[in-house]
């Protein structure tokens, strides 16, 4: 699939953001007053500027309003309600400590949950998604949720539980290409399964279904080079897990946090560009995309 720059922007910065409100919600760091203040804006500058890059994909971003009102049947809009109430829920939270320096169990548990809950539910949008076989599968909220969490536990600078969740990133992140890589062709979609049409015969494309450039062209076929590919994957995992688990555990203090966390966001750029990029969608299949 084309690997918009909003989409890249919003499960990125937006999944720091909530685990970043995670760890402030279960007290990590312990702050009050203006530190608390400074952590808690830089966390939903992450988690609100994830959320409004998202709207930036939408075709009518004036409707964004409506995602609201389908919770019942779409994980997007059950993800939009969850946002919602984590965010007010931490802001009762945060207001807490930063003006009478109170630490709100009441609120801080269940704003918790509902950070971890936003995160799952935008997983689910692409983990759902039989169409796209390559995300189809547990891994996929697994290391969205794992890497939430290890980017909110840097970011907080907690290095003795984000240290060990930086490498389970790592370790899930090849577990993820591990199970994603040729899962299109294990379905066994075809262009005979796609048309229906595969009882009369071996079929071949005889015209393609458009003339020109269109909307499912332009986001929903897209082919990225294997060897460019692998590359990006290794400066990935470098990046998002091992150069920054290397900084926290080597030379600990302020500035190795800082950059610690800055390697994370760029690696899980790198990630998350090849998320999209490399994911087949079966309506490949209607013109002329073999499987891989």
């Amino acid at each position: 699939m084309h690997p918009a720059p909003s989409i890249i922007a919003f499960t990125t910065l937006s999944g720091a953001g909530f685990g970043l409100l995670f760890w402030l919600a279960l007290g990590f760091p312990a702050v009050t007053g203006l530190a608390a203040f400074l952590w808690f804006a830089l966390a939903y500058l992450l988690a609100v500027g994830g959320l409004a890059a998202s709207a930036l994909h939408l075709g009518n971003p004036q409707r964004a309003l409506l995602a609201f009102s389908q919770w019942r049947s779409s994980w997007l809009s059950r993800e939009a309600c969850l946002s919602v109430a984590a965010l007010l829920v931490m802001a009762v939270y945060g207001a807490a400590l930063v003006f009478w320096g109170q630490r709100l169990r009441a609120f801080g548990w269940p704003g918790a949950v509902l950070c971890l809950a936003t995160v799952f539910a935008t997983s689910m949008i692409y983990a759902q998604l039989k169409t796209v076989p390559r995300w189809n599968h547990w891994a996929t909220p697994a290391l969205f949720l794992v890497l939430a969490l290890a980017g909110g536990a840097t970011l907080a600078g907690v290095t003795r539980i984000g240290t060990p969740l930086l490498l389970a990133s790592g370790a899930l992140q090849l577990v993820v290409w591990h199970l994603g890589d040729r899962r299109f062709a294990r379905r066994g979609s075809t262009m005979a399964t796609a048309t229906g049409l595969g009882a009369i015969g071996t079929l071949r494309q005889f015209s393609p279904p458009h003339t020109g450039p269109n909307y499912l062209l332009k986001e929903m076929v897209y082919r990225v080079a294997r060897k460019h590919a692998l590359r990006l994957r290794a400066l990935s995992l470098l990046f998002m897990a091992l150069l920054p688990a290397v900084l926290l555990v080597l030379a600990p203090g302020a500035m190795a946090i800082a950059l610690a966390a800055l390697c994370h966001l760029a690696g899980v750029l790198a990630s998350r560009w090849l998320f999209f990029a490399e994911a087949e969608h079966v309506v490949g299949l209607y013109y002329g995309a073999a499987p891989k």
